[in-house]
């Protein structure tokens, strides 16, 4: 049993890799494509916004036929999709093309993370969901930081439009793999206990732990888009630097990113087995959002290229603390629901994503320069830490109660 769960995790891990290796992927192409495309930077957010808002729209459908018809048919035919549309946009020749296919892009990637959530419900205890969900999200970040140089290289040799082509080989292998393994539960006598509210989908999205959950996403996606969409041209344009060097910058960030998400979801699960278990979401996404913010503030005020990493690297780190307590939080409402339940807060926060995408080249050009969007960042991120003082697990609501 112990050995079918951690290669479930192992796979998990790889679906997260592919699945920000083929979404950061158009960051990296983004000077290419511009160019060969006649794009401006407007355009281009444009393009980057698709995505989030596709994403964002089909979270809860997405979710719910994941708790529907379970994980392994969910997960292979959105993995085995949006591969498909990685190598369409290397075909595509316009705005209004790219923007259709990303899209759809987004679209197809919404399954990817709650129906691994319902996943994670169906095979690991609840004492294990914050490490689960820490090494689910490390190997986004992961693939992530592999996509810059990754894709760098590829562009280099082979051009933008044969580095997607490339890219969606990787996706279909781990499709077809998922589909012949993978089952949907434990054997009855592997069955683990599965603690959970079976509450009305209704009644938990008009919840008011619900309602902070999606709040505090959106904070936190604000922020982490920036590491997958403007960051690494921002580092080209401000700082004058080589495609190479931006795309180790990026990487570095996005590495500091993947060992928050291990250290989140070891003191989470650690937290959540001493007696802090009531605050065992809440602290470490409390002092993430402040440790971004603060990050945010020093890379506002950076005037080289190093000082701006260092204190990007900073705010990535205390973003990236707050992703598995939010997810386990969400598993922890949800119970047989998990799918749609972490969809819904994945929505929200995808049109976090989806306002960074366009806020910050609106008020890069408005103001001339990028501190106005670290400050708004900045000030998001304190809000998220201020939600998160209201927000209870269900058990933890009815013990207070008591």
């Amino acid at each position: 049993m112990r050995r079918r769960r951690i290669a479930i995790l192992l796979l998990l891990f790889l679906l997260s890799a592919i699945t920000y290796l083929d979404r950061a992927a158009i960051s990296s192409a983004k000077e290419g494509l511009a160019a060969d495309l006649h794009l401006d930077d407007r355009q281009i957010g444009l393009v980057f916004s698709s995505f989030a808002l596709g994403y964002a729209l089909a979270q809860i459908p997405a979710g719910w036929l994941a708790d529907r018809f379970g994980p392994r048919l969910l997960l292979t035919a959105v993995v085995g999709g949006w591969s498909v549309l990685t190598a369409l946009t290397g075909w595509m020749n316009g705005l209004l093309s790219l923007v259709l296919v990303r899209f759809a892009f987004g679209v197809a990637e919404a399954g990817a993370y709650p129906g691994s959530a319902r996943v994670i419900y169906n095979w690991l205890p609840v004492e294990e969901h914050g490490r689960a969900n820490g090494f689910l999200f490390s190997g986004a970040r992961l693939g992530a930081a592999l996509a810059f140089p990754l894709l760098a290289w590829l562009m280099k040799d082979f051009g933008w439009r044969a580095a997607f082509w490339i890219l969606a080989v990787p996706g279909l292998c781990w499709a077809a793999v998922w589909m012949l393994w993978f089952r949907d539960r434990p054997d009855g006598a592997e069955e683990v206990s599965r603690p959970g509210p079976d509450t009305p989908l209704a009644a938990i999205f008009g919840s008011r732990p619900m309602l902070l959950a999606m709040v505090q996403y959106f904070c936190s996606n604000f922020t982490n888009f920036l590491s997958l969409s403007w960051i690494n041209p921002y580092l080209i344009q401000q700082f004058r630097l080589d495609r190479e060097t931006a795309a180790w910058y990026t990487m570095a960030i996005l590495l500091i990113g993947a060992a928050s998400q291990w250290v989140s979801g070891s003191l989470t699960d650690r937290l959540y087995r001493s007696p802090w278990r009531r605050h065992s979401r809440q602290i470490p996404a409390i002092a993430g959002f402040t440790i971004a913010a603060c990050g945010l503030m020093l890379t506002r005020e950076a005037t080289t290229a190093p000082a701006a990493v260092a204190g990007f690297c900073f705010a990535a780190f205390g973003a990236e603390l707050t992703i598995s307590p939010s997810w386990a939080f969400c598993i922890d409402l949800g119970g047989k629901k998990s799918g749609a339940v972490t969809g819904s807060m994945n929505m929200i926060g995808n049109l976090g994503s989806f306002t960074s995408a366009n806020v910050f080249p609106w008020l890069h050009g408005m103001t001339g320069d990028a501190k106005a969007y670290f400050l708004t960042a900045a000030a998001l991120n304190l809000i998220a830490a201020a939600v998160w003082m209201g927000m209870r697990r269900p058990e933890d609501q009815s013990a207070v109660a008591d």
